[in-house]
């Protein structure tokens, strides 16, 4: 048995190995927002509301931080390859079951599905880039291959209003399809199993698993319907009020428990924790950001959804700008510094948007959202890099699930509080103007600072190993 990783046997999988999880992270992180501009055109079709249709978006990304818990026990038990195989196949049938709905069951059934899909392809493709390459190519493995996470949430609304206007949105989740089974194919002939210490998993705790999901649904509910004036607000107190005990007790069941469903003892490692909450929370913040600016473009300047796809879109373009210089912005300054500098540039550009408005010219509104799609994906580059930075070998299939729990939620929260804001601020649908998406962007911009209290904690040389960050030479 050699010590090398297969990216160091094989040069060629350097490329194809990010390629094939790009593609499936691009997939996962697509279906969440390209719903987002078809929910009319669905309702209608599917004869409800489009304020109850919300119910498809909620229930895929709660699926999603439910299930990951579970990915990296069956990866370990069935293989990486066998899981990540699955896993597409999975949400693939999930978008077909999705494409023929009839009714609102159905069609959240099938988001679910498609979710629970989702769960295991992201963080079992995250597991193998991570036993796939050396320590010291990781910040580069991470960089090309996250960048469909970053693009899919962007182009969402985009690629879903040009379908649903040019075609039919049915072909929003048929789409797919063929990406689907390439994924299948190339996953299969390419991925490499790597056998590591414990290779033999302890049974999976279903007991922890089903008070860490009732845990996460209590709280997911309770932040959506908080802004929404359809449940009472004592009852929304105690649906927060149970969320927390409910975590509590998850928190209090792990302790005494060997293998949980969620590793806490992962929180010991020091730049994991803080990669996790304090990433997990400027996240949040950040976004809000495109699921905000479509509605603001669209209720607020009165642009069609293919002008504010396109504008959204740019967002991107920033991405691949900045996508190469992320290894090498490590390099230069090292997490710490980074971080700290990022939040306060990605917390002013989330201000900023306030400063947008029907009157100002494309061609500005167009650089700003190009200029923080650089800073946007920066930051979530450099935080999830450094989650798994110091993280030992034997414990990355551990560390994932929960990482990946915490991203996911840290999304579903940033569009739920998003909407929650919007709704205290303006009362009613009826009333969202363009300073009541001002507001709301001037109150998301205090989330990322939030975080600064966990950077600050963050030593000059953490990471160093994956950042190749070199401490000045003291006098």
């Amino acid at each position: 048995m050699t010590d090398l990783h297969p990216t160091q046997q094989r040069p060629a999988l350097r490329f194809i190995i990010p390629l094939v999880m790009a593609s499936a992270f691009f997939l996962e992180q697509l279906d969440q927002t390209i719903i987002t501009t078809a929910i009319p055109d669905i309702a209608r079709a599917l004869g409800t509301t489009p304020l109850r249709l919300n119910l498809a978006l909620t229930g895929y990304i709660l699926s999603l931080a439910v299930f990951i818990p579970i990915s990296g026990w069956v990866a370990d038990r069935f293989g990486m390859r066998r899981t990540f195989c699955a896993a597409i196949a999975v949400f693939t049938f999930g978008s077909i079951c999705c494409g023929v709905a009839q009714n609102l069951p159905m069609l959240v059934a099938s988001r679910v599905l498609q979710g629970f899909g989702g769960a295991m392809m992201t963080p079992v493709g995250r597991l193998i880039l991570l036993r796939s390459f050396p320590r010291s190519d990781l910040v580069t493995a991470m960089a090309y291959a996250s960048i469909p996470a970053i693009i899919g949430p962007t182009i969402g609304p985009l690629l879903g209003g040009a379908i649903t206007t040019y075609w039919n949105w049915r072909w929003i989740f048929f789409v797919n399809i063929p990406f689907g089974l390439l994924g299948i194919l190339l996953a299969w002939r390419y991925v490499v199993e790597v056998e590591v210490e414990a290779s033999r998993p302890e049974p999976f705790d279903w007991t922890g698993f089903g008070i860490c999901a009732l845990g996460m649904a209590l709280l997911q509910i309770a932040i959506e319907v908080l802004g929404r004036h359809v449940v009472p607000y004592p009852v929304v107190a105690l649906l927060f009020v149970l969320a927390v005990m409910v975590l509590a007790a998850y928190r209090a069941y792990a302790k005494r428990k060997p293998h949980a469903a969620l590793d806490l003892t992962q929180f010991r490692t020091r730049t994991f924790l803080i990669g996790t909450t304090a990433g997990g929370l400027s996240r949040i913040g950040i976004t809000a950001v495109p699921f905000m600016l479509p509605l603001m473009l669209q209720i607020g300047f009165g642009l069609s959804p293919m002008q504010s796809g396109a504008i959204t879109f740019i967002s991107s373009v920033g991405t691949i700008f900045i996508r190469p210089m992320s290894a090498t912005l490590l390099r230069t300054f090292g997490f710490r510094r980074l971080l700290l500098v990022n939040t306060f540039i990605a917390a002013a550009g989330i201000a900023g948007f306030a400063m947008l408005g029907p009157d100002t010219p494309h061609r500005w509104i167009y650089a700003y959202v190009l200029t923080f799609g650089m800073v946007r994906n920066v930051q979530f580059n450099s935080s999830q890099t450094m989650t798994f930075a110091d993280v030992p070998a034997a414990a990355l299939s551990r560390a994932t699930p929960l990482a990946g729990v915490i991203q996911q939620l840290s999304q579903g929260f940033g569009i739920s509080v998003a909407a929650t804001l919007l709704g205290l601020v303006a009362g009613s649908e009826s009333r969202l103007t363009v300073d009541k998406f001002h507001s709301v962007f001037l109150l998301l911009a205090a989330i990322p600072l939030l975080s600064l209290f966990g950077f600050v904690r963050l030593h000059p040389g953490d990471g160093a190993v994956v950042s190749r960050h070199r401490m000045p030479k003291e006098a």
